[in-house]
Order: C-alpha cells, then structure tokens, then sequence
C-alpha cells in the first residue's frame, strides 16, 4: 500500500516529531496507550474498523531511522515505523512495517509530505477482510494521523536543539594595544625603579622623572594607539627596551646647582678679604 498525506509543518520539525515514538504513538486514531509504557517504546489498545466490523489490537510500537540521519541537501529525510500486535479476542496477529519519506511541499501550503509504503503480515479477522476494504482502512487511517499529528505540533511544539556557534558568533579577544596592558605596568614599574635610584643616588631632581616620565609615557600611549600594525612594528622600543636620552640637560642642571653654591662662597670670601685689607690700610 503506498499513500501521501500532508502535514502543514517544516521537514525537520515533522522529522523530529516522528521520531518520538509516544507523539507518534498517540497521534494513531483509535489508540489507548498504557500509563506505565516505556517512552521509547509504547504500548497500549488499537481499536481498527474495517468495512463494518472493529477489531481490538494489544501491541506496540517502534520508531527507526537510517544511520545518516538528519535530512539530506535536497531536504528529504526517511524513517521506518513498525508495530505488532495481537489480537484482544482471538488468536490473530498483525505485523505493520512502513516506510515514510519525508519531502518539502507547496501544496495546499508550505509544509511536509509524507510519502508512505508499507507491508501488513496478518492472520485473523484482519486476513478474513478484502483487500479494498483493508487499503481504504489504512489510508483512511494515515489521513487523520497526519491531522492528528498537526494538532499535536500546534500544542506541544518540538524541542528546539541547542543554538549553533559559527565562525564569526566566537567571542573577539580585547586588542592587544589595551592602555592597561601588560607592557605599560611593566614600564610603569621601570619607571619607578629608575626613580627609587635616583633618590638612593642622592641627587635631588626625583621629581622631575616622577613627573616627566609618565607623562611621556602616556604621551606614548595615546599616540601609538589607533595606529595601523605597520606603524606599530616601527614604532620605537618602550620601557625596558628604550633607548637610553642624552645626558646634557640633566648634566647642566647639576652642574649649575653645584656652581651657585661654589660662586655663592667665593663671593663671599672676596668680601671678606677686601673688608680685611682695608683695615690694614
């Protein structure tokens, strides 16, 4: 028997719904399910009319899928449904295996069709009825299990899977130039060292480098950041690494505190050697 039906819902939300085995189980005109069935595999009562008579089933059902998996680049996808059952009164027995390809669809609407080719094994009541009376019972069946199965999606919608992360969704690393980065600390901490020997030297313009160094350094910081890598690259050294400045305009600020002071005492002794020989006189 093979039969088409319509489902007015994506192919991967339908394919995912179809392989819950319970939704499937339960979209089945007819089925009473049992409370205490495995979720995998449910069990419960089928109640199928056929022509004029209604035959009562006990049994199960299954839910397969190939190896593959999910839908292919033309965005079909096919899964195996079986089921097996007995009889409630009586010896018959009947096996269901049924294959559903799953395709996109345009009519009557954006949505899934079903296509469904299956093979019945039975024995019993169901083995006594025409093989017209069987087919129209089947296809009438999948006919409300695909409305069934469209109720059911509009109330209990499927699982959404967890969120894909691409390329360019990854977290950016902060730039490298950061005005708190590693390297200023690192400068900054020279800076000090260079300033604490100083002071251990005993010269007394401290305050010139606690003053001057950093904002020469800051001054560094605004100008290298914004700037292209090339520029970066020969940009000169920092910190450590710097180029050692000219000594003259430290050199003549000492050497000019040492000489008012020197000038400052032989002025004063010319004073003092003039005042003395004037009272000689």
């Amino acid at each position: 028997m093979e039969h088409e039906v319509y489902v007015p819902f994506p192919v991967r939300t339908v394919r995912q719904a179809l392989t819950e085995p319970e939704r499937v189980a339960r979209c089945v005109p007819g089925v009473q399910l049992d409370a205490d069935a495995a979720p995998h595999r449910p069990e419960g009562r089928l109640r199928l009319r056929i022509g004029s008579s209604t035959i009562t089933y006990r049994g199960s059902l299954t839910v397969g899928e190939p190896a593959d998996g999910g839908p292919g680049d033309d965005g079909t996808a096919e899964l195996t449904v079986e089921a097996k059952g007995t009889e409630s009164v009586g010896d018959g027995a009947v096996v269901l295996t049924l294959t559903v390809r799953l395709s996109p669809a345009t009519e009557p609407g954006p949505g899934t069709t079903l296509a469904c080719a299956g093979t019945v094994h039975s024995d019993g009541r169901l083995a006594e009825a025409t093989d017209r009376s069987a087919e129209t019972a089947g296809r009438r069946l999948l006919d409300r299990f695909a409305e069934n199965l469209a109720d059911d999606l509009r109330q209990h919608p499927v699982a959404e899977g967890p969120a894909r992360t691409g390329v360019f969704d990854a977290e950016v690393p902060p730039p490298a130039l950061d005005p708190l980065s590693d390297e200023d600390a690192i400068e900054e901490a020279d800076l000090a060292d260079a300033g604490d020997a100083a002071e251990e030297a005993g010269f007394g313009y401290e305050g010139e480098l606690d003053e001057v160094a950093p904002a020469e350094a800051a001054h560094a910081r605004r100008t290298m950041i914004g700037r292209s890598a090339e520029e970066v690259d020969h940009a000169p050294p920092r910190g450590r690494y710097a180029p050692v400045p000219a000594p003259e305009p430290n050199a003549t600020s000492l050497t000019l505190r040492w000489a008012a002071p020197a000038a400052a005492v032989v002025l004063a002794s010319a004073v003092v050697v003039g005042r003395v020989l004037r009272r000689r006189r």
